[in-house]
């Protein structure tokens, strides 16, 4: 079972603590907000890794997502997230971490902590976590526009990577 400290509508932390379960995030009260960290991940050769969600996932099951992520324990903050997420969900450690978005999420009553992450290693050294995701692949730039523009995409994650992926577009152009 996990501990999620609970966070304000101001991102500040509450001194509230939620015991996890299996989709019991919806029921967080009104007002209040769960931490999550997501890390859209490229390599240092400019390919970006997705990830597909294991199907038995609460929350978009059997969706493509770019990179890790997932919500705070009690006691860390968003970059020991990212940075934990990131590993557990893929085996990979980031050579830094850049925060490009911070984002509430009234429906997933969860703060959204976006960053991006570079990271520099075999392609196939990718450790995929059993109850997290069941398969991943690197694509280049217009790769990457083709996924967060498909119906396998997480579109609210799409959302709050807007700006990153609209540098990607005028890359391309």
């Amino acid at each position: 079972m996990e501990l999620w400290d609970l966070y304000d509508g101001e991102g500040n932390r509450t001194g509230e603590v939620w015991k996890r379960r299996y989709g019991n995030f919806l029921e967080i009260p009104m007002g209040r907000y769960h931490l999550v960290s997501d890390v859209l991940v490229q390599h240092r050769d400019g390919t970006f890794l997705l990830c597909k969600r294991h199907t038995s996932k609460d929350v978009y099951p059997g969706y493509w997502e770019a990179g890790a992520g997932g919500s705070a324990v009690q006691g860390e903050n968003a970059e020991e997230c990212a940075r934990r997420e990131l590993f557990e969900e893929t085996g990979l450690t980031a050579e830094n971490l850049e925060l490009i978005n911070i984002a509430f999420s009234d429906k997933s009553h969860s703060l959204v902590y976006c960053f991006t992450a570079t990271v520099d290693c075999p392609k196939n050294a990718v450790v995929l976590q059993d109850t997290e995701t069941t398969e991943y692949k690197w694509v280049d730039a217009a790769g990457l526009i083709e996924y967060s523009e498909s119906d396998l995409a997480i579109k609210t994650s799409v959302k709050r990577y807007e700006k990153f992926y609209d540098k990607v577009r005028a890359m391309l152009k």
